[in-house]
């Protein structure tokens, strides 16, 4: 194997595996809670679902992955060529590199829903959040609302 394939494959190797731990914490679920979350005092609301639409939630942007994969590019791109041809290499395959992760980053979607609910107060409200708690048309909820954010969770 060449060298530039060699570096190529450990670039994109290294970034596909920096982009799984940049979601490993981070989360829009209802039924994880942000340190931030904890202890506050959140508003409680009871309602039935009316619709649930299941959407695309985009991926999130790390400035950290987009450095490495900018970073890991311009070394691969650094093999290519000698003298000016190597520097030109290096700072295509850096630019390269900081778009695919970037792309990488957004295409890495998760399943979410969009609940309308009719709330026992006579509002209707319409909350996006990760499709990881099921909930159905007809359910009652509780929607939890406080600290910036707002969540629906099954009764």
């Amino acid at each position: 194997m060449s060298r530039l394939r060699l570096a190529a494959t450990l670039s994109l190797l290294s970034i596909t595996a920096l982009s799984g731990c940049a979601n490993m914490y981070s989360s829009e679920s209802a039924a994880v809670y942000s340190k931030s979350d904890m202890r506050q005092v959140h508003e409680v609301e009871y309602g039935k679902v009316l619709d649930v639409k299941t959407v695309k939630m985009e991926g999130d942007k790390n400035d950290l992955l987009t450095l490495g994969g900018t970073a890991l590019g311009g070394i691969a791109g650094s093999s290519i060529g000698q003298g000016r041809g190597s520097a030109a290499g290096a700072v295509i395959g850096a630019m390269v590199g900081g778009m695919a992760a970037q792309t990488m980053q957004r295409g890495a979607t998760k399943d979410a829903y969009e609940l309308t609910v009719q709330t026992d107060k006579g509002r209707t409200i319409s909350i996006v959040q990760e499709a990881d708690v099921p909930i159905s048309a007809g359910q009652r909820v509780k929607i939890l609302t406080g600290n910036g954010t707002a969540r629906v969770l099954p009764m």
